[in-house]
């Protein structure tokens, strides 16, 4: 039965992801660049104190104007997920192969539950690959699909920023 209930969350993710957002005109992604959007976490058990979420966005070289800020929106999941400002960060480069420490305000917006917004000090110029490391005060307790919905905004804030996609969290529970 357990098996079966992981079968259906993973259908039905799988189903979500298919019906992702459009990428509008400014940060949209050529067809020979790599996907604009990634996230992953360093621990995928429930309860951990110790993980890491990176979200990585790719500003494309086509963009028409430099990136200067990401909000992440929590959409789906068991429990919402509140991060430590402090103890978050941005820099050039991906997990992976991280560079320059970006200078960055980070702040969740108390009009909007379960947003948090990365203010860049410098704007981030197109063909720029930047990682945003954030630090939760904790894993979820339920185990499941945690999804986010990430903007980014460019320079002129006249808009409200453009959908990058749905960015996916998956947690397990520590059976331990």
């Amino acid at each position: 039965m357990k098996n079966i209930s992981r079968l259906s969350k993973a259908v039905l993710a799988l189903s979500f992801g298919l019906c992702l957002l459009p990428i509008s005109k400014t940060y949209a992604a050529n067809t020979d660049v790599s996907a604009p959007l990634s996230a992953r976490t360093t621990y995928n058990q429930t309860n951990v104190s110790t993980a890491t979420y990176y979200f990585t966005v790719a500003v494309p070289a086509s963009a028409t104007k430099p990136l200067q800020q990401v909000t992440l929106t929590q959409i789906q999941g068991g429990e919402n997920i509140e991060f430590d400002a402090q103890q978050s960060s941005a820099f050039v480069g991906t997990s992976n192969r991280a560079g320059e420490n970006l200078p960055v305000a980070i702040a969740s917006n108390p009009n909007q539950d379960n947003t948090v917004t990365i203010q860049f000090a410098q704007p981030l110029p197109p063909g720029q690959t930047v990682t945003i490391a954030l630090k939760p005060y904790r894993n979820p307790a339920y185990e499941g699909f945690y999804l986010f919905n990430v903007k980014a905004a460019p320079v002129d804030q006249s808009t409200e920023g453009q959908s990058l996609g749905v960015a996916r969290l998956q947690f397990y529970q520590n059976d331990f």
